[in-house]
């Protein structure tokens, strides 16, 4: 993980810090003397095409307070590729854990990918029982009659966006804005393959490794393995003052 966050750095590192007696604030001093901060990088791919004929259904999660595993699935599309090799990763990820549930990566956009990585996320299911939404932007692979009627086999009910806000949608862009920035997913120009590889190792990584600010510094296969402790929200300054962002 070289761009890993300082204070997460911080909590890994804790007890071997604490040897060299180098709290928090000082490693922060040391990494910026050093230019080893992070500086975050943004780039922006429309991947959502919402203009179609398909049934859009209604945002079931702007006010729900989540309070367990597996009670919402967000899913989103992000570019990974370039001109040359045009690739994109479809994505599954718990709202309560962050864990990513599933995934699938393809050198299109159309639905199939989206479908694949659904069905590695029921298939992965550990609370079968519990009744669970999924939640998407109102994009074409979402409203196509395929996906809808792979989550309505499964009892899953969906929820969409309703407005272009990407707080709507929060928790999976900051995931996709986690494995760009810090595990690079789209820096390199590989054949598909072999950035299927990379990129699974980095949900790998990014599962079993990575502490969440949100999830109290758990690893998100650590926070989805309970329902005890509550998720971290914040407001957002971007939509009504009633509105929590659930990150």
């Amino acid at each position: 993980m070289p761009r890993l966050g300082t204070r997460k750095l911080y909590h890994i590192l804790k007890a071997q810090l604490r040897l060299l007696n180098i709290g928090r604030d000082k490693l922060f001093i040391i990494l910026k003397a050093n230019r080893l901060l992070i500086k975050p990088k943004r780039s922006y791919h429309i991947t959502t095409d919402s203009h179609h004929r398909f049934r859009k259904h209604k945002n079931l999660v702007n006010i729900l307070e989540i309070e367990r595993p597996e009670q919402v699935w967000v899913s989103d599309i992000t570019y990974t590729g370039n001109r040359k090799n045009p690739s994109y990763l479809a994505l599954i990820t718990d709202a309560y854990s962050k864990r990513i549930v599933g995934y699938n990566v393809s050198n299109s956009l159309n639905a199939s990918g989206s479908i694949l990585a659904l069905e590695m996320a029921i298939k992965n299911r550990k609370y079968k029982a519990q009744p669970l939404i999924h939640h998407s932007d109102r994009g074409l692979q979402y409203c196509s009659d395929e996906y809808q009627k792979t989550l309505k086999y499964s009892s899953i009910k969906p929820s969409m966006t309703e407005q272009y806000d990407p707080y709507e949608n929060a928790i999976a862009e900051r995931i996709n804005g986690i494995l760009k920035q810090e595990f690079a997913i789209a820096k390199y120009d590989v054949d598909l393959v072999l950035k299927t590889n990379l990129i699974k190792n980095a949900i790998k990584i990014y599962n079993t490794k990575r502490p969440h600010l949100s999830n109290h510094m758990l690893t998100p296969n650590q926070m989805h393995q309970q329902n005890k402790l509550k998720r971290k929200t914040y407001k957002s300054k971007n939509l009504n003052n009633s509105t929590i962002v659930q990150v």
